[in-house]
């Protein structure tokens, strides 16, 4: 992500593309260092200090030759050519992939299905947070007070999904309770958006509840899938996905919200816990 979206900067048509572009590549830069520091020193039994001062400096120097590399680049043969950048970066990362732990190639296929019900879950989850208050207030005319109330509702409804979520996963099986929470969440969330007053309310309640019945389930289903790798599973599942989703639809929203109401874009995210509902029956019955 890094080595393409940074190297793809020369080549953006607008202004917004660059942004995009900074925002994943930049994304792929901090994802790095906190695994990248972890496996610097790890089966070191001496002198983890030095090989630790090896590793920081060896950034430290890759960000000095980085100003050099891309000039270089843009001033031989044109910014538009700056993609050619990428090629180190995608052959580290070919080399990265030969030397991934035996476990997580086993199971990448349902790894990735996990990851991408749980960015699937973010998109309506982080959406529905950031924009909730402002479409009640100005859509729906509501005072920010009870716009904020109706926000806290919907996220104390989610804490309890999630706890509820665990304890069906124990009993019925994650598969099923992920299922469950993506298809059964739709109709609650269309209840919100097409009624008002108590109704509403409800919809919006039961929907984030049962939406996030899948927090706990996707987190544990990853490690047991590669247990040897649980803090990298934990990682991919939790803030990679989290930060991903709001990364990228909290901007698209934003821009839908101008263009169509926030009433229409926000409504438009539902099919995102079909597409998930459809998704999951990929993920293995045992």
């Amino acid at each position: 992500m890094a080595g393409i979206f940074i190297s793809l900067l020369g080549a953006a048509p607008t202004y917004s593309a660059a942004i995009a572009m900074v925002l994943l590549g930049g994304a792929g830069i901090s994802s790095f260092h906190p695994q990248g520091a972890t496996r610097a020193t790890e089966g070191v039994t001496e002198n983890k200090g030095r090989w630790m001062a090896v590793f920081i400096s060896s950034g430290t120097l890759g960000l000095a030759f980085g100003p050099t590399f891309f000039s270089t680049l843009a001033g031989r043969l044109g910014v538009e050519m700056t993609w050619l950048g990428m090629i180190p970066g995608v052959l580290i990362t070919a080399l990265l992939l030969f030397q991934l732990s035996p476990a997580l190639k086993a199971v990448w296929r349902p790894l990735m299905v996990l990851y991408l019900l749980v960015f699937i879950r973010s998109i309506v989850q982080v959406s529905f947070t950031q924009f909730l208050p402002l479409y009640l207030s100005r859509e729906r005319s509501w005072t920010l007070e009870a716009s904020s109330l109706a926000l806290s509702l919907y996220l104390a409804s989610g804490a309890i999904g999630g706890f509820l979520g665990g304890n069906l996963a124990d009993r019925f099986g994650g598969r099923t309770v992920i299922l469950i929470s993506m298809i059964a969440s739709v109709p609650f969330l269309a209840l919100f958006f097409f009624t008002t007053g108590l109704w509403s309310m409800v919809g919006l309640s039961l929907g984030g509840l049962i939406l996030l019945f899948t927090i706990p389930v996707n987190l544990t289903m990853g490690q047991e899938l590669a247990p040897t790798q649980a803090a990298t599973v934990s990682a991919l599942m939790m803030g990679f996905a989290w930060g991903t989703a709001g990364m990228i639809f909290i901007p698209l929203v934003g821009w839908a919200a101008d263009h169509f109401t926030l009433h229409k874009a926000l409504l438009a995210l539902l099919v995102f816990p079909i597409a998930g509902y459809l998704l999951a029956l990929k993920l293995p019955k045992k």
